[in-house]
């Protein structure tokens, strides 16, 4: 790295101090000023979010967009009648408006005996560095050329008859949680992400597909070259693609969909559907939900993670947890709002869930790579893109079309489309087979594919 490289990132490194310092100042003051206007608790969430997006296709340049968006939200309690009001300007007059909005709510709402901060015990009080800060020194024209780099290295194989663009994109936001427990947090974070569409064609249709990687450091990011490229051989693999009879037969999800299986789990064990009984998993800790070999942990301050964080969005402080043990549901996903409607405590999980963790494994104690999963399943379907939203929380219900391919002796085979995939939610995880070891980190859900013994696919 040269010298103007170390020197600019340092620039940067020291303007976003200085913002964080000007946000948790104008944080604290608000807090002081709710106070003083009769609220008995505040607390204030402020940001400042800046990028650059590129998008080209066929070697010209289709967008560009630099943002610079700033937010402040605050919540008053006037014992536990709430008012919440946000706006996306900090000057003086717009925050004092914001406060008075937020005052008159308050005095006007029905109380609420869930509402208020966290508890203040639980607020966090170690902040160690989790490595999330690596601001992109890029600029519009390096990024318009990275960006046909990228489209140029998948249409460069025979067979992508067009392309639907590629797109760079280099962010960076700061923000500020604070409230009148007198705690005051301070993030910072950076979020790159590289992308590409292609179509394939012949006298017997066309495909598209895409591929795309996301980091929080751009030296993490795989070649312009091998983006292309996979871009491209995932779309070619997919020409030819056919349905399928009904039938029933084991499914693979590819991990970027497993994920997604891990996301509906998540939905079921969050306090929202908990305490409105709208989760098919209501009442289920110290249960069984997954196979006695499945473990999921949460690593909120792992270095580096797609979701790490030393507090949640209350300021609560975040750790180590298992969420699956043996298959057994250990806990539910809750904030303080949510944990004092079911009479239980916060799990540190006010805005979501942090590093969710799922290990791999199987009955026989096998771990298999992507390769290994197939032979695993040896014949069945490999699941690699899924669309509509058939998804019940409230019965477990899964019904969603889904396209990928046929494999036959853990060998691909054809690539298949316009099928249905339909289970229940309780059934597919009670019937996870395995997870692989080949984990997708471009998320905050690390997971491997997933196969699951049964499902039902509907076609022809």
């Amino acid at each position: 790295m040269s010298e103007s490289t170390i020197s600019q990132d340092r620039s940067q490194q020291d303007r976003s101090e200085q913002e964080l310092d000007r946000l948790a100042e104008l944080a604290e003051d608000v807090i002081r000023r709710a106070r003083a206007a009769g609220a008995s608790q505040a607390e204030v969430a402020a940001s400042i979010n800046t990028g650059l997006s590129v998008n080209v296709r066929l070697g010209e340049v289709e967008t560009v967009e630099h943002t610079r968006d700033r937010g402040f939200g605050l919540t008053v309690y006037f014992g536990q009648r709430k008012g919440s009001a946000s706006t996306a300007d900090l000057h003086p007059d717009s925050i004092q408006a914001t406060l008075d909005q937020a005052c008159a709510i308050a005095r006007y709402t029905e109380a609420d005996p869930a509402a208020g901060l966290a508890d203040a015990a639980r607020m966090a009080t170690s902040f160690p560095d989790l490595d999330l800060w690596h601001p992109w020194d890029i600029d519009t024209t390096r990024a318009i050329e990275l960006g046909i780099e990228i489209e140029d290295a998948g249409r460069a194989h025979a067979g992508i008859s067009n392309s639907d663009g590629a797109s760079v994109q280099a962010g960076q936001g700061v923000s500020v949680y604070a409230n009148s427990h007198g705690f005051v947090g301070r993030e910072r974070g950076t979020s790159h992400s590289l992308s590409l569409a292609l179509i394939a064609g012949d006298e017997d249709g066309m495909q598209r597909d895409y591929w795309y990687d996301s980091v929080r450091a751009a030296g993490d990011f795989i070649s312009a070259r091998a983006l292309g490229d996979k871009a491209a051989e995932r779309t070619l693999a997919r020409m030819g693609a056919r349905s399928l009879s009904t039938r029933q037969c084991p499914v693979l999800f590819v991990p970027e969909l497993a994920r997604g299986l891990i996301g509906h789990l998540l939905g079921a064990v969050s306090g929202g559907a908990l305490y409105r009984q709208a989760s098919f998993l209501l009442d289920h800790v110290g249960k069984p939900v997954m196979p006695g070999w499945l473990n999921i942990n949460e690593r909120p301050q792992l270095r580096r993670g797609q979701g790490s964080g030393s507090f949640d969005a209350e300021g609560v402080a975040t750790s180590d947890s298992a969420l699956i043990d043996g298959g057994v549901l250990a806990r539910y996903v809750l904030g303080s709002y949510s944990a004092r409607k079911l009479g239980l405590e916060s799990t540190g999980n006010a805005g979501g869930i942090h590093n969710l963790i799922v290990d791999p494994g199987s009955a026989d104690h096998t771990l298999d790579d992507f390769a290994g999963m197939l032979r695993r399943m040896g014949t069945g379907l490999l699941v690699t893109e899924v669309m509509g939203q058939g998804v019940s929380t409230i019965t477990g219900d899964y019904s969603r079309g889904a396209a990928g391919f046929w494999v036959e002796n853990g060998q691909i085979a054809y690539p298949v489309e316009e099928i249905t995939i339909a289970a229940n939610l309780r059934e597919m995880f009670a019937g996870i087979v395995a997870v692989g070891t080949d984990v997708d980190r471009r998320s905050h859900i690390l997971t491997g594919s997933i196969l699951l013994e049964r499902m039902t696919v509907a076609g022809e």
